[in-house]
Parts: structure tokens; C-alpha cells; sequence
């Protein structure tokens, strides 16, 4: 088996459900995950803060 090319090391710290922050090792900043749309419909929450969903980061990195 080969060794992996890359690691990356990521802490999520919930915040207020359904916010949550993800911080990646190399970023000074933290990425926040939330729900919005028909998400937030799906799952029946009304957050303070609409963040993109875990899923739209997933549909975008495949995009990019």
C-alpha cells in the first residue's frame, strides 16, 4: 500500500445548533457550516445565521 500524499487535521466546534466551525490546520480562519434553505425545511430549525451546509462545501469542492 502507498503512503497518503496529504493529511489534513481538522477540529469542528459546535456552536449554537445547527452552527457549527471547522477549523483546518493551515487556515487562520474557520470555515462555518450552518443550514440554509431547504435544508433548514428539511430539518425544521430556524437558525439566527444562515451558513452554507456541510454538503454545499462537499457539491462545491467537487465543482471547483
Amino acid at each position: 500500500m502507498t503512503k497518503p500524499i496529504a493529511l489534513t487535521n481538522i477540529r469542528i466546534e459546535q456552536q449554537q445548533p445547527p452552527h457549527r466551525k471547522a477549523y483546518l490546520e493551515g487556515f487562520e480562519d474557520p470555515f462555518d457550516f450552518g443550514v440554509h434553505g431547504g435544508v433548514k425545511e428539511f430539518y425544521g430549525v430556524e437558525p439566527e445565521i444562515e451558513y452554507p451546509s456541510t454538503l454545499d462545501h462537499i457539491v462545491a469542492a467537487a465543482g471547483g
